[in-house]
């Protein structure tokens, strides 16, 4: 199907051709090509044409977010993440970091040069991160957080606050699963305090979320552990069921807030993949990730603004 959609390609190279370039060659010869065309293609442009393109161009605008306020955002939810070690990522990550691991198209990915992407969404190069640490040592859990501006080459709701880049404060769990799934329960109840406890700490600082509601939804293979996990949380969980495919380790939480400009947003959301035991090949290995939208924190939810 994907192929049917771009005739074209082989239309101009041909199929030979094209297959060639796809599978035959090898993963240097295709970097030292791409980076003589892209080489090229740079030396004939004009200052106009980038000018241009950085004043049109949806990946290239700068965020409407004031950095300062952005700065002032992290750092509260830093402080709430005092449990999880910081960690600066890289803005590349490796090509397929999102889609070989995870149920994402690569066009959603803005695909680089040199065997690289732009990084899409911090919780896969933490899962990465992760994978890194417990080859090392198998019995000792980990628990990062992070704050990166992200790319993401798909459409964007037409709604303030949402934009082809933004920030995002991400937290990652990795270990191996205890008895009666007692790490996935640990962790993401911890994933959930530590978001509610982060916005507790705006709100004591000018930022206001209208009433929350937690959604937290579990496969019927895994509604007893959901089942613990919102007692766990208390009357702010709501249970119901998970269908959605990408949550590969059955659990899902959606923290929804109510920002001062309109009805209710998404504004954080985690769950459990099998994104670890794929990386490691051990089945016993447990990966849990949330985000939260601070460009939307920034934008949406400054009390009086």
């Amino acid at each position: 199907m994907e192929m049917d959609r771009r005739t074209w390609i082989t239309d101009l190279l041909g199929q030979q051709c094209f297959d060639h370039l796809a599978s035959e060659l090898s993963g240097a010869q295709v970097q030292s090509l791409l980076l003589e065309v892209m080489r090229q293609r740079a030396a004939a442009r004009t200052p106009a044409q980038i000018l241009s393109q950085y004043e049109a161009g949806r990946f290239c605008t700068p965020a409407a977010a004031d950095p300062r306020v952005s700065l002032a955002i992290d750092n509260e939810l830093f402080t709430a993440a005092t449990e999880f070690e910081a960690i600066e990522l890289s803005p590349v990550a490796p090509l397929g970091a999102c889609s070989t691991i995870a149920l994402t198209d690569q066009n959603r990915v803005l695909s680089a040069l040199r065997t690289s992407e732009v990084v899409a969404d911090p919780t896969n190069v933490l899962a990465l991160e992760c994978a890194r640490r417990l080859r090392k040592r198998w019995n000792s859990p980990v628990h990062l957080a992070t704050s990166q501006r992200v790319v993401r080459a798909q459409p964007v709701p037409a709604l303030p606050g949402y934009a082809p880049h933004f920030r995002l404060f991400t937290l990652a769990s990795g270990g191996r699963e205890r008895e009666n799934h007692a790490f996935s329960v640990d962790s993401l109840v911890q994933h959930v305090r530590t978001t509610l406890q982060a916005l507790d700490r705006l709100e004591r600082r000018g930022y206001a979320f209208g009433k929350r509601r937690l959604e937290l939804l579990a496969t019927p293979q895994r509604g007893e552990i959901g089942d613990r996990i919102a007692e766990q949380i208390g009357a702010l969980a709501v249970r119901g069921p998970l269908e959605h495919p990408y949550y590969t380790g059955g659990l899902r939480y959606t923290l929804w807030a109510t920002p001062v400009d309109g009805p209710e947003v998404p504004l954080a959301d985690g769950g459990a993949f099998d994104w670890l035991s794929k990386l490691i090949s051990n089945r016993r290995a447990v990966f849990i990730a949330s985000g939260i939208g601070t460009q939307l924190i920034a934008l949406r939810f400054r009390n009086g603004t």
